[in-house]
């Protein structure tokens, strides 16, 4: 996911997709944990995915 794709998105969209991110990092935290996770970057992908979706949602928030 890139920054540029979450710009022409609507608020409510973001907000979804941060929901949805952040139920997998808590799913993939459990896989970890019980050693059931098969793919170990996939943890750094949604937690810096979850830091874009923050940097666009604030920067909208100090823009309005």
């Amino acid at each position: 996911m890139k920054a540029d794709e979450l710009k022409g998105k609507s608020l409510d969209e973001l907000k979804d997709q941060l929901l949805q991110l952040k139920k997998e990092a808590f799913n993939l935290r459990f896989q970890r944990a019980s050693g059931q996770l098969q793919n170990t970057a996939r943890v750094r992908e949604v937690r810096r995915d979850i830091a874009r979706l923050k940097t666009v949602l604030r920067a909208r928030e100090r823009a309005a």
